[in-house]
């Protein structure tokens, strides 16, 4: 049957149409600096970056390690192990600072005699059988249970390199700091337009609720360690303009690596999953929420708004965070901040466990 001219002019269209569409846009990458004291050789400081590496919808732009849970050296042989065993060595890895701003093993030991024993003081634990910490001796690097990596970090600091991506990418840097935060208060100090360019901070701190849980449960972890170990850099970076501070401190502790879990990681056997298996430790998947959370908000269920400071004064309270709402609110600086207090458990576990399984391939 012939085609009539109305009926071919409409096919034509028809097909300009479709040859007219514009190409579906690609979602652009979530931009991330991963600033952690990555002690391990695995456990709750190396877990979080399977979060990072294994989401395609995650570009990190590279990790930054700071002094905190160990010493900045070994803590980067650790992390460089780590992403050799991911086959991810091309993403940089960029010293930060060996030392707190101004506290010191010298102030914290002081502290201890006057106020009582600090419960985990990290890279400052008295050394013990069997374990690794050397408190007087911040350059050691002892040989590394998984291996000594062969890839070497990335030239420069963890300041410069944070103020420099966020030049590159304004307002699409995620910093997400999982340790003491030095390396931030330093970028910050060097350039103050660093935080108001970065798009967030997502910290893993802030224990509104740890004393009382030091006498009902177990003091090691419910322990503020990553503002404890340096709260002038803490109170440097919860007071700098950034558009928007998330932390997650108490609602941390409601996560355990169990025996479980790490069964259920290590049903599918790849490289990581054995690593991580092997070197998993029972303790609260700190990091490892954090990350998830600042990958995927949807996770958090219920949150609270407040201001936040840190407590100086070398005294009982040194280093302890304090909140208030607006209408008490002394006006010193202090930010904004969302506390995060219930995420949904079910999922992060299974988000985890989806990450640690991940095929990691060179990229």
């Amino acid at each position: 049957m012939r085609s009539s001219p109305k009926g071919l002019l409409l096919a034509a269209l028809a097909g300009l149409c479709v040859v007219a569409a514009p190409a579906r846009a690609e979602v652009a990458p979530m931009l991330v600096i991963h600033d952690n004291d990555f002690v391990g050789p695995g456990g709750p400081d190396i877990q979080p970056v399977v979060m990072l590496l294994a989401n395609p919808s995650v570009k990190v732009l590279g990790f930054t390690v700071v002094s905190g849970d160990g010493w900045r050296d070994e803590e980067t042989a650790h992390l460089l192990r780590f992403l050799e065993i991911a086959r991810r060595t091309d993403i940089p890895v960029v010293n930060g600072a060996v030392f707190p701003l101004i506290n010191s093993v010298a102030r914290m030991r002081a502290w201890e005699q006057a106020y009582g024993k600090l419960p985990w003081k990290g890279a400052w634990n008295d050394p013990k059988p069997g374990e690794n910490f050397h408190p007087d001796d911040p350059y050691l690097v002892p040989d590394n249970p998984s291996g000594n990596p062969t890839t070497k970090p990335a030239p420069g600091t963890a300041a410069d390199f944070m103020i420099q991506q966020v030049h590159k990418y304004p307002h699409q840097v995620t910093i997400l700091a999982s340790g003491p935060l030095t390396n931030l208060a330093l970028a910050i100090r060097l350039d103050p337009q660093f935080a108001g360019l970065a798009k967030e901070l997502v910290f893993m701190g802030a224990f509104l609720g740890a004393n009382i849980l030091q006498v009902s449960g177990d003091a090691d972890i419910n322990s503020d360690f990553n503002i404890l170990f340096d709260p002038e850099a803490a109170h440097i970076v919860l007071t700098a303009p950034w558009a928007r501070i998330t932390v997650l401190g108490d609602v941390t502790n409601q996560t355990m690596m169990t025996p479980e879990l790490i069964a259920r990681m290590a049903s599918v056997k790849t490289p990581v999953t054995e690593f991580l298996a092997k070197y998993a430790v029972n303790l609260p998947l700190w990091d490892e929420m954090t990350a998830a959370v600042a990958i995927d908000r949807s996770l958090i269920t219920r949150s609270i708004e407040a201001n936040m400071d840190v407590d100086l004064e070398h005294g009982m309270h040194y280093g302890q965070v304090h909140v208030w709402p607006d209408a008490i609110t002394p006006h010193q600086g202090e930010q904004k901040v969302t506390i995060v207090q219930a995420v949904d458990l079910d999922r992060f576990y299974g988000q985890f466990i989806k990450a640690a399984q991940y095929p990691y391939q060179t990229k």
